[in-house]
């Protein structure tokens, strides 16, 4: 207190007989000091815009911002400042503050999770320095928390974590509360969100519920904020930057260590002891398996009849057309398609590198998929089997050296489907026969059906001569008059 006020109340106490003997009771002094001793009130300054409360008050209803309230209020001739207007619509607005009402969980019931940005850190596989990013889950009840360092922070990151959290901590929590980030939540909203359907398999899959905060309210999930901060001021406090695996081997080791074995500020436990103690036993147990990571997409069927999932691509079934939207869950063995309504369409093996095309068989058009699976060696095995004048035509087609005539050879074949291989194979040989080993002139033989008609007796030839029919005078006697061969 101020020299001038002691001395003020010392006065008062003199006046009132107080300075010697004993005091009265505090209650009794409080009384006196009421009745004896009011304070002066303070100086009353009324306000030059006392006279446009009214219109102040109407106009911040309205929304009016408080350059236009002094247009408006020097156009009814007031002369005053803009600081005296802001001064006035800030006394007019006094705002209650909020309180925070702390919310205590019981041991296993909850869990926080946050990200936070880790600084740089040594990426291995692109061997360059990347932005990091510290995940933290954090037990409400006795404070313990499991940190990861990532790269980033999609839905196939953010599922893989859950279960790694969990698989530390040795079993889940009854909720977790999260906000709301895109890995998470579809549409945020307080009431009734939409949830990454990938996101709920994996809640199902280890029984605990998603606990969304409200937009822009971190409050919601101090402890896990407390929690990241706490990593960041401690863990990454002055570190050099290391490789992902390091930091991740490290970062264990300090919680259980540094951050497990500390009295924390709240608790004033430690949190590794309160978790061992307590809680685990609390959290629910794992199932027999971990969950199959699953992500959920949007996919819009091409022109080709494929889908593309994680840069590779999966044939859907010929009567689903072009342009239908598909949903497409993205497992770690398959990948599994359905319609809008959840209707099953396919399923394929998951591919294993980008690029990779993914196709079953009877997705294909029936009219186009035989040629798409023609190969010369098929081609020669049902040549062969069909007969030795098939397999000819068939083996002269395919060695054609400058056209490539597998798709003729094709349709040389399917006409065994339309006429059978008996027929095929008595116009193969006709056409061999006749010198034409062609798919055209096969073809002409079995639509005319000239495959069952004789061919005509080969014409024998007429053996050579050993003499001359004629004499040599007959022969060439008028070339020389003819006399001397008489």
């Amino acid at each position: 207190m101020h020299r001038k006020t002691v001395k003020r109340y010392r006065v008062w106490a003199a006046e009132q007989g107080l300075l010697k003997g004993s005091l009265p009771p505090l209650g009794e002094l409080e009384v006196l000091v009421q009745a004896t001793m009011a304070e002066k009130p303070p100086p009353q300054n009324q306000s030059s815009l006392a006279p446009y409360c009214t219109l102040i008050s109407q106009l911040r209803k309205e929304g009016v911002e408080m350059t236009a309230i002094l247009n408006r209020l020097q156009e009814r001739g007031y002369h005053g400042s803009y600081s005296a207007v802001r001064r006035f619509v800030h006394h007019l607005e006094q705002v209650q503050p909020e309180v925070m009402v702390r919310v205590e969980c019981k041991p296993g019931e909850e869990a926080q999770v946050d990200f936070g940005y880790a600084g740089l850190l040594w990426d291995p596989v692109s061997q360059r320095l990347r932005r990091g990013w510290a995940f933290v889950m954090t037990l409400s009840w006795s404070r313990h928390q499991y940190v990861e360092f990532v790269f980033d922070q999609k839905v196939a990151t953010w599922l893989l974590l859950h279960r790694h959290a969990f698989e530390w901590f040795g079993g889940a929590p009854e909720r977790v509360v999260i906000d709301n980030l895109k890995a998470a939540i579809v549409k945020a909203c307080f009431d009734d969100p939409v949830v990454q359907q990938a996101y709920r398999e994996c809640a199902e899959h280890y029984g605990f519920l998603i606990a969304p905060c409200r937009v822009a309210t971190p409050q919601h999930k101090g402890k896990v904020e407390s929690g990241v901060h706490y990593v960041k001021r401690n863990f990454l406090g002055g570190r050099t930057p290391t490789t992902l695996t390091v930091a991740n081997q490290d970062v264990r080791n300090w919680c259980q260590t540094t951050a497990g074995q500390r009295i924390h500020g709240t608790t004033r436990e430690q949190p590794l002891a309160r978790f061992a103690a307590t809680e685990q036993a609390r959290l629910k147990p794992l199932p027999a398996a971990p969950y199959d990571l699953a992500i959920w997409k949007e996919a819009t069927v091409g022109a080709d009849g494929y889908i593309t999932f994680d840069n590779a691509y999966y044939s859907v079934p010929f009567r689903v057309a072009k342009g239908t939207k598909l949903r497409v869950r993205g497992g770690a063995q398959s990948v599994m398609l359905f319609t809008l309504t959840h209707e099953p369409v396919t399923t394929h093996d998951r591919a294993q590198q980008a690029g990779q095309r993914q196709t079953h068989p009877d997705h294909l058009p029936p009219h186009k998929m035989a040629g798409l699976l023609l190969s010369r060696e098929e081609c020669r095995n049902a040549a062969a089997a069909i007969g030795a004048a098939t397999d000819h035509i068939v083996t002269t087609l395919l060695a054609d050296p400058a056209v490539d005539r597998l798709r003729t050879v094709g349709r040389l074949l399917r006409l065994g489907e339309r006429y059978g291989d008996e027929r095929l194979e008595a116009a193969c040989q006709r056409a061999v026969q006749f010198a034409e080993p062609t798919y055209t002139t096969v073809k002409r033989i079995l639509t005319e059906g000239l495959e069952a008609q004789p061919t005509a007796a080969t014409m024998s030839k007429t053996p050579p001569a050993h003499t001359f029919v004629r004499t040599a005078p007959e022969l060439l006697g008028h070339l020389f008059g003819g006399a001397q061969w008489s």
